[in-house]
């Protein structure tokens, strides 16, 4: 196997031809490749050629002061050498019969194996289960300030407050100037714009301090075509130890997906590629204690090399317990049958927001909500590992600019109350206003700040209610296309809860027949947020009335002090 990728690495290396004998120059010399380069499996293909007339007997490989004998070589001939950690200083020297001599130039082969990717890992400790308690919040570090790692960092604590349990920094790898970070040039590198290593650490450090995990944002399917290897590649063509390390079509032309030119694939068929990303994303659980992966593109290396995951994630487990989240569709249940812990609520069309057409319009909106999340739930291999959102890196324009504060506070509800693992994104909480992929520049009077606090309840009612990190929903006919109404069944020692919401701008007045998975009887429930009262309850239905945009959350009766929030109750819930 690798003399078969090895081998179509042919760089020529212009070489300093020997004499045959004392004042006879020979045209013979001696072509070896690949040229200096980096190694990420602990042996080489080494390709040599001799050009010219040279009979040569026998050769020898020098690496490091060890010796590699070819004997009766060909004109081109493969030797497979083993190679010691760090450089490896490789020379060539030829005999033929008469004792006349042949010499390559040096060439310098570093060698960048990581062992520990490359054995079968060791057992691991048990898998980390603070993903089931899990509320995720996606950073873009240049919102907060700059530098951007240093401005994350003080803003930690606040984070910490808002009841987020995990933050997910989008990539922070060495990028071109100006990209948001999937454009990777180096995985072993944090972009200058940023910050640097000490920086990162000082943040993983921190949010550890405040019970936060990190996961960074991991780019295996691709580089940049600005990477050093892609553009020596592009260079050489098969001259290069690169060339087989990106993808290509019968005509040897790069590939990558949609209009991404500038992303060219790596070739997950190649082991030397498979080994290099190991040994990348090893490298930040081992030297930064992160605590995972938001994975991008995961369904692309899937597509082409689906066994990869396996091993991977097996790899990342034996150096730390290690959670991944896979860009691609939770209503796909591979990737949480291969080594991954969540994965999106996407439709099965690639990049497909499942709710995208839920808000597509304004009426009929709970029952395109309670399609889209049903239609999930069948078909993903846990219903509380979907990654659900309102906003992220692809959403473009903010949710709360496009639909307006009501809307947002009505979607924010379902978002924290139905099964899965809910995201928040960069100032989510406070109704931020930007585009990712449109120039970022630091928020620091976000719009609506009200909604903070509103954000911070829910989020404490999650941590507080087992019901609502639980896998199971059923939904309650509201008899009305734009009231959801849903059942989380008890779980634990907790109590069921009822979760009402009206997406609509009109007030709507609810006849609810319940379900016994309520397990309280209507009498005994009150509105944990607060704001809505029941108007009349038996021990299997209750009358109420949601305001605009209003919402409720059922549960055993909070005490009379709770305040109300005061969201449900809004006069003007269409005020932006």
């Amino acid at each position: 196997m690798l003399r078969r990728w090895f081998g179509l690495l042919l760089a020529l290396h212009a070489c300093r031809a020997a004499e045959l004998s004392p004042g006879r120059p020979t045209s013979a010399r001696l072509e070896l490749a690949p040229v200096d380069a980096d190694v990420w499996l602990p042996t080489i293909d080494v390709r040599a050629r001799i050009v010219g007339q040279f009979n040569g007997t026998g050769c020898t490989l020098s690496a490091n002061g060890r010796k590699l004998t070819v004997s009766s070589p060909r004109a081109d001939f493969v030797a497979q050498l083993p190679l010691d950690p760090g450089p490896n200083r490789v020379t060539l020297r030829c005999t033929d019969g008469a004792g006349n001599v042949l010499s390559s130039e040096p060439v310098v082969y570093r060698n960048r194996a990581d062992a520990s990717a490359l054995v079968p890992p060791p057992a691991a400790a048990e898998h980390p289960g603070w993903l089931d308690d899990g509320v995720l919040y996606g950073i873009v570090p240049p919102l907060y300030g700059a530098p951007p790692l240093k401005a994350v960092t003080r803003a930690l604590p606040e984070l910490a407050e808002l009841g987020v349990t995990a933050l997910w920094l989008s990539p922070l790898f060495a990028t071109p100037p100006g990209d948001f970070g999937y454009a990777v040039t180096d995985y072993f590198t944090i972009r200058e714009d940023y910050g640097s290593a000490a920086d990162l650490r000082a943040l993983v450090e921190r949010a550890h301090g405040l019970g936060l995990k990190v996961l960074l944002d991991f780019v295996p399917n691709h580089t940049s075509a600005r990477h050093r290897y892609f553009t020596e590649a592009s260079r050489l063509g098969e001259r290069s130890h690169y060339y087989g390390f990106y993808q290509r079509d019968s005509e040897q032309r790069s590939q990558h997906y949609f209009d991404w030119q500038e992303l060219p694939n790596l070739d997950y068929r190649n082991p030397e590629v498979r080994a290099w990303m190991t040994a990348a994303s090893a490298h930040w659980l081992r030297d930064f204690a992160i605590d995972g992966y938001r994975v991008d593109a995961a369904w692309g290396v899937a597509q082409r090399w689906p066994t990869f995951y396996d091993a991977w994630s097996a790899q990342l487990e034996a150096v730390r317990p290690t959670v991944l989240i896979a860009e691609a569709s939770a209503r796909a249940p591979f990737f949480l049958e291969h080594g991954f812990d969540a994965a999106y609520d996407w439709t099965l069309e690639l990049g497909h927001w499942a709710w995208a057409e839920v808000f597509a319009s304004e009426r009929g909106i709970a029952e395109r909500l309670e399609q889209a999340v049903t239609t999930t739930e069948r078909a993903a291999a846990r219903a509380d590992r979907v990654l659900r959102f309102l906003n992220n890196n692809d959403t473009g324009v903010r949710f709360v600019t496009r639909h307006g504060v009501g809307l947002t506070r009505a979607a924010t509800v379902a978002l924290l109350t139905l099964p899965g693992i809910p995201t928040l994104y960069s100032f989510d909480e406070v109704g931020g206003e930007f585009e990712p992929y449109a120039g970022l520049h630091p928020i620091s009077a976000p719009r609506y700040p009200e909604l903070r606090e509103f954000h911070r309840r829910l989020i404490a009612l999650r941590h507080s209610l087992p019901a609502l990190r639980g896998a199971r929903l059923n939904f309650v006919p509201s008899h009305n296309p734009d009231v959801a109404v849903y059942v989380r069944p008890a779980e634990g020692n907790g109590a069921a809860l009822l979760v009402a919401v009206n997406f609509s701008d009109q007030p709507a007045r609810l006849d609810l027949q319940l379900p016994s998975e309520l397990s309280l009887s209507p009498i005994e429930l009150g509105d944990l947020l607060g704001g809505v009262r029941i108007e009349r309850a038996t021990p299997s239905s209750l009358i109420m009335t949601l305001p605009a945009y209003g919402y409720a959350l059922l549960g055993p009766r909070a005490p009379a002090s709770t305040p109300p929030d005061p969201g449900s109750r809004a006069k003007n819930p269409r005020a932006r």
